[in-house]
């Protein structure tokens, strides 16, 4: 029971589906039962609001007062963006217009366990920048470019069914028959198979998953982001996942940062056609779309509380960028103002 709990721990609805895609193989498993019994007994949730969440959130994890309810574990940084001189010219936002702008940081583990082990599992990032007249803008993103299915209620079957795992009311079988059953969850299982986690929080990609809108000179465009470090890609070997120690991210990022002075990323934008979609969080647009190189974020400092007071919720964006149609964003925004509450109320 300890490994299954630990395995499918929710994280603000992204990281839970690497977890489950670590943890279950994907070959769906013959079975007696018929196909109408199947489709209505996996079939999603018919609605899933932010109250759903945080309830199941609780329920997985535990009750951890005063503690984000996803992405539990974590450390604050600060830093700087310097916007590129292609993002100047093309987008209007005021998030491109100003040089050297102040940035907070929040590298995470997915999961909702102030504990987790840091050998396994996605890690997440979430930045808040600073801009004139007491504007911001705010990213949060994870190691994996698509979220575990099209809707929030995937999502939330998704939970509902590693819950009742944990119970003992479900076995792994029926968590992998209602993946199956929904192919918008494939393409994650897909991209994490054989994947080990990264082998320190500046050695990752983060993406975001979801679209959004930037007005330029002429018209708006759609577009989708990577944070890419500058560095490299470093994934932990099989070897250091079975045996290495289960904390040390935070204790790597201060020191990197203290001997290499700081860490810098490039902050890319993809920049969607007519007819990629934005209102599925699960669809990666083909590898071919424009790239366009907005800036790099440096970090120049880890630890300390700078981050504690900050809700990461990647709607709140600056004047010029606008949240898609995605379904999945106004539910996550919800749900994370209800968990800051909760959190600054110590509960």
């Amino acid at each position: 029971m300890k490994r299954f709990q630990h395995a499918f721990s929710p994280v603000a609805f992204k990281s839970l589906t690497l977890a489950v895609m670590f943890a279950l193989p994907t070959a769906v498993v013959a079975h007696n039962h018929s196909k109408a019994e199947d489709d209505q007994r996996y079939a999603l949730p018919k609605s899933a609001t932010a109250q759903d969440f945080i309830a199941i959130f609780k329920e997985i994890n535990g009750e951890h007062p005063g503690i984000r309810k996803a992405h539990a574990r974590g450390v604050c940084a600060v830093g700087a963006f310097t916007p590129s001189t292609a993002a100047k010219q093309r987008f209007t936002s005021p998030l491109f217009q100003v040089d050297n702008a102040p940035l907070t940081l929040r590298f995470s583990m997915g999961g909702g366990t102030p504990n987790a082990d840091e050998r396994r599992g996605a890690r997440g990032v979430g930045i808040q920048f600073e801009l004139p007249n007491n504007q911001s803008h705010t990213i949060a993103g994870i190691t994996s470019p698509v979220f575990s299915g099209a809707t929030p209620n995937h999502f939330l079957g998704l939970l509902q069914w590693n819950l009742k795992m944990m119970r003992g009311e479900a076995t792994r079988e029926d968590v992998q028959k209602f993946m199956a059953a929904h192919p918008s969850m494939q393409p994650a299982i897909e991209w994490n198979r054989g994947r080990t986690a990264s082998a320190e929080y500046t050695s990752a990609t983060y993406y975001g998953i979801h679209a959004f809108w930037a007005n330029t000179q002429g018209d708006a465009q759609k577009f989708r982001w990577q944070l890419v470090p500058q560095a490299g890609e470093k994934n932990l070997t099989k070897q250091q996942v079975e045996s290495g120690p289960q904390s040390f991210l935070t204790e790597r990022l201060i020191e990197q940062v203290k001997n290499d002075g700081a860490v810098t990323f490039d902050w890319h934008w993809t920049i969607g056609a007519a007819d990629d979609p934005t209102n599925d969080p699960s669809a990666q647009w083909p590898a071919d779309r424009e790239q366009v190189h907005v800036g790099t974020i440096t970090v120049t400092s880890a630890g300390g509380e700078a981050c504690t007071p900050i809700n990461f919720d990647p709607v709140r964006v600056a004047r010029g960028i606008r949240p898609s149609d995605d379904p999945v964003l106004p539910i996550r925004s919800a749900a994370y103002a209800i968990s800051f509450g909760q959190r600054l109320s110590n509960q």
